[in-house]
């Protein structure tokens, strides 16, 4: 029971650290491309975790891993962070971020398919209500200001709505692959060493493509106040972020910290309302209430 709350409360760590990353990126974002900000953070976040390894004396456990969980480390990288976040720009691009956000957080409901076909687990009823809850409360607050009539006016491109349910599935894909491989060997230094692999991976991949993807080589001139944003935001986000979903699965079941890791938007309100001093709506408490009941739920199964 300890071991469980411990990987919950890890999962919990990792909403917090994805929210952090949200707040670094938005502004870097303003002023730079999507792909050169993303090998930026990439790139970075490779170079200080595989430093950190070396320093703190870990760097064997990258040779000792065993195969398996290497290969599944590196496709899912180039799953989640390559195509994942790729569709993800995609879906924002032609839906915004109203209609995306509550389309791709669904991917905790694939991962309960996931969890139960591939890795046998024994979901209960609670988990499943809690990971409904988790979703239907996210859907609440990235609702539009605007009233349902205007919204239910406008023509939903199908190539957006594609491209966000797409995303959802790649990313629970890649978070089922991180949980396979950290189930080999389920100790801290496995798992930094799993969460440096799949970033690794990925972020070798995309400088190999810099020349066609990032043609102009973009990536080279960003200005040193967005390049510090992106580098700290890849920091929390992929280093310390996806260690603690990573770290979550040792101690607690994919069902469990998954739903529990998606529920960023709820920090994003509240740090909204309290360092932004954004107006409170009815559905945002609404939605909060339903997020925190579904986080209940799962804490109590």
């Amino acid at each position: 029971m300890r071991e469980a709350m411990i990987g919950e409360f890890a999962a919990l760590g990792a909403a917090l650290s994805w929210t952090v990353s949200a707040i670094l990126y938005r502004e870097a974002l303003l002023k730079t491309k999507p792909v050169s900000a993303n090998i930026v953070r990439l790139t970075s976040t490779c170079t200080f975790l595989l430093l950190f390894l070396a320093v703190i004396g870990r760097f064997r456990f990258l040779v000792s891993l065993p195969t398996d969980a290497v290969v599944l480390s590196c496709i899912s990288g180039i799953i989640g962070l390559g195509f994942g976040d790729t569709l993800y720009m995609i879906s924002l691009k032609h839906l915004g971020v109203a209609r995306a956000v509550p389309i791709t957080c669904t991917y905790p409901l694939f991962s309960l398919l996931w969890a139960i076909f591939l890795m046998a687990e024994q979901v209960t009823y609670p988990v499943v209500l809690g990971a409904i809850a988790i979703v239907s409360g996210i859907w609440l607050l990235s609702l539009e200001k605007q009233s349902w009539r205007v919204e239910s006016q406008r023509k939903i491109p199908v190539k957006g709505v594609a491209a966000a349910l797409a995303t959802a599935m790649m990313w629970s894909v890649s978070i089922s692959m991180i949980n396979m491989a950290v189930k080999q060997s389920p100790t801290l230094d496995y798992a930094l060493a799993i969460n440096t692999i799949r970033v690794t991976a990925i972020a070798a991949s995309f400088l190999a493509l810099a020349p066609m993807v990032d043609r102009d080589l973009s990536f080279l001139k960003i200005q040193r106040k967005t390049l510090v944003a992106l580098v700290a935001g890849g920091i929390v986000a992929l280093g310390l972020g996806w260690f603690f979903l990573t770290f979550s699965f040792i101690n607690t079941l994919e069902s469990q910290a998954v739903p529990i890791s998606s529920t960023t938007p709820l920090f994003s309100t509240l740090s909204g309302i309290i360092f932004l001093h954004e107006r409170v709506t009815a559905k945002d408490v609404l939605g909060s209430i339903v997020i925190v009941i579904g986080i209940f739920l799962i804490f109590a199964a």
